[in-house]
């Protein structure tokens, strides 16, 4: 059998194609060097994560957390969650802490996507305001740390950004007007922080906006109209704040939202009937505000409320006998009100604890155990 020999123009192109291999797999000089500044500042002592960022490996390789793009090298996302089923954290039987702060030498990351350091519990500092230079950015995640500061001014030029999760942190201030201008914006979560002031009258202009979580904070003033025209809208939870005024017509007429969390506020006035005639609703409460009036009765066949809370208001009058045609009830609180009469027979009433009815004027019957 003749053996075939490579030719000397068949071994050059190999070894140029191993070249451009090697040099397309590997971390940017400027992007690991940013990375080591970016560890500096960060001390994670359970796990032995930052063990894995050594200077004599590629960070593209094997550097936990660290995702590049395979054609350029450059560093694409961050991915350092404090709570996961990854399996450094099921061998160590732990869920991580990591303390210290965010160095501005992220912002030299300029190909970065995704930027996810969550659930870590110690992390504090600000948010360096040099991050929304990171044109690419799609993903911003810092929840569950003790972040202090205010959302960065100029948020909005992260035109690109589709998820933003600053929840359960420790920061100040109002929500920025450039936010309203993020037309990618998917996920907004703030929830438990200390941001006050109004929520952006042109808050509606997140056209894409599918979760809107803003529960504890101390946002005040009323429900913007523009939030009516945000037909993506599923989830809104505003709950734990100091929103005040009536609750308006529209809500009930949002095309998609499931969730409306609006309990602990200031809100007066009565419950518009579209709102519990709606049938998309899974959960709704409405629970501890200022709320009178009568429970309107509009329930019917396509009625569906996982869970329905109206308890500490000052809601007057009858429970509505039209409950009892729901499709579905699962949960209900009508407690701590004004109501009066007899509890309807049948479902969802003859699944209910007392606890759901209890501290009324004079309810009777029903699982009270009180004659009419």
């Amino acid at each position: 059998m003749t053996k075939l020999l490579a030719s000397p123009f068949s071994s050059l192109l190999a070894v140029v194609f191993i070249s451009v291999i090697s040099v397309v797999r590997s971390c940017s000089p400027s992007d690991q060097t940013a990375l080591n500044a970016f560890k500096s500042t960060l001390s994670e002592p359970n796990l032995g994560i930052f063990n894995t960022w050594s200077e004599n490996t590629d960070c593209c390789k094997d550097w936990y957390g660290i995702s590049c793009d395979p054609d350029s090298g450059r560093v694409t996302d961050i991915s350092l969650r404090g709570e996961s089923e990854d399996a450094i954290f099921q061998k160590a039987g732990r869920s991580g802490y990591m303390s210290g702060s965010i160095d501005p030498a992220v912002c030299g990351l300029t190909a970065l996507t995704s930027f996810v350091l969550a659930d870590w519990k110690g992390i504090s500092g600000e948010i360096p305001p040099c991050t929304t230079s990171l044109a690419s950015l799609r993903i911003l995640d810092l929840a569950g740390n003790r972040i202090t500061g205010e959302i960065p001014t100029d948020i909005g030029k992260l035109t690109k950004l589709g998820v933003l999760n600053l929840a359960e942190n420790r920061m100040s201030g109002e929500i920025p007007s450039s936010l309203t201008s993020l037309a990618e914006l998917k996920h907004l979560e703030l929830t438990e922080n200390g941001i006050s002031g109004e929520i952006p009258a042109d808050f509606g202009s997140l056209k894409m906006l599918s979760r809107a979580l803003l529960g504890r904070n101390e946002l005040t003033g009323s429900l913007p109209e523009s939030i009516s025209g945000m037909d993506r809208l599923a989830d809104l939870d505003l709950s734990r704040n100091h929103v005040e005024g009536p609750i308006p017509e529209w809500v009930g007429n949002m095309k998609v939202l499931s969730l409306l969390n609006l309990d602990c506020n200031s809100l007066t006035g009565p419950i518009p009937g579209s709102l519990l005639s709606n049938s998309g609703y899974g959960v709704l409460n409405l629970s501890r505000n200022a709320l009178e009036g009568t429970i309107p009765d509009v329930f019917g066949s396509t009625t569906y409320f996982v869970a329905l809370d109206l308890s500490y208001n000052s809601l007057s009058g009858r429970i509505p006998d039209s409950l009892s045609s729901a499709k579905f009830v699962g949960h209900l609180d009508i407690s701590n009100n004004k109501l009066c009469g007899p509890i309807p027979t049948g479902s969802p009433f003859d699944h209910l604890e007392a606890s759901s009815f209890s501290d009324n004027e004079c309810l009777c019957g029903g699982p009270l155990m009180k004659t009419c």
